[in-house]
């Protein structure tokens, strides 16, 4: 099982500043708990996400002397990704490829042909520098625009990844509507038809109903899951109002009952959760 934790993702809409030194503490801290990947930080547009910014500045304070814990950085073009693989401390970028146009134009400004394209340089990138290529299937679940989906729809986009030679695939439920037997479906076909590639859950939650979104993953060969702390976070260019992340202590909690080994050390995951207490509690 592996779970990755996202702090940049839970960080990336507020509007308040979080100062460096904060961010850097508080990345810190995670990286003591036993998480399989931080989501750290992007290399995108400041103008984008000015919350994130300071991500090469945050990098640079990491102390990953004594982790085994792996970083990733979110890219949305081939610019970021040019800039992201020069440092040796990142081993995974991520790339959001919408299967919803309208959310792929307001979240990298490129359409979905244009970011298949960018896969393909990100990806040549990536072996070239050592890195692995995460790519995030937003709006995987359905959207809220009006746009078509539907599990074929996402089946044939995993097909053209795969085709790609990309190894990690995350389904993502960026605006919290997935309902549970598209979840059920999806990772049941396609872990099914894909068994050399690595399938992951990115989903946004509220406290009603985390728990069948996580079963239904789960219980049909998901096992990587991206979460946050508190379930702080969501997308600020796929709604008016931000659906928060998974909350990282509700999947322990249930893969604690699932008999789910996790690897997390419970006294610094503690100490984590009230590190994100101040870093969150004046943050909006």
């Amino acid at each position: 099982m592996k779970i990755i934790e996202c702090p940049r993702d839970a960080m990336q809409g507020l509007i308040d500043f979080i100062p460096t030194s904060q961010k850097a503490a508080y990345i810190n801290q995670l990286l003591k708990v036993g998480f399989d990947t931080i989501d750290f930080g992007s290399f995108v547009s400041p103008k984008a996400i000015p919350q994130l910014r300071d991500t090469v500045d945050v990098l640079e304070q990491l102390d990953l002397a004594n982790t085994k814990t792996n970083l990733l950085a979110i890219v949305a073009n081939v610019r970021g990704a040019t800039e992201a693989v020069n440092f040796n401390e990142i081993t995974f970028l991520g790339y959001p490829l919408s299967v919803s146009e309208t959310f792929q134009l307001r979240n990298t400004n490129a359409t979905i042909a244009q970011s298949l394209v960018n896969v393909d340089e990100i990806q040549n990138l990536c072996i070239k520098n050592n890195k692995k290529l995460v790519v995030y299937l937003s709006m995987g679940f359905g959207n809220p625009y009006g746009d078509v989906w539907n599990t074929d729809l996402v089946a044939n986009y995993t097909q053209q990844l795969v085709e790609k030679d990309v190894k990690i695939i995350s389904l993502a439920d960026t605006v919290g509507i997935a309902a549970t037997d598209d979840i059920s479906n999806l990772f049941k076909n396609l872990t099914a038809t894909y068994t050399q590639t690595e399938f992951g859950a990115h989903l946004h939650t509220n406290n009603n109903n985390w728990q069948l979104k996580v079963d239904a993953a789960f219980k049909n060969g998901c096992k990587r899951f991206d979460t946050a702390l508190k379930g702080y976070g969501g997308c600020p260019f796929a709604n008016d109002t931000l659906t928060g992340n998974l909350a990282t202590e509700n999947l322990l909690f249930y893969l604690k009952n699932s008999g789910v080994e996790t690897n997390v050390n419970t006294n610094e995951f503690d100490e984590a959760l009230a590190h994100a207490n101040q870093v969150f509690s004046n943050a909006h």
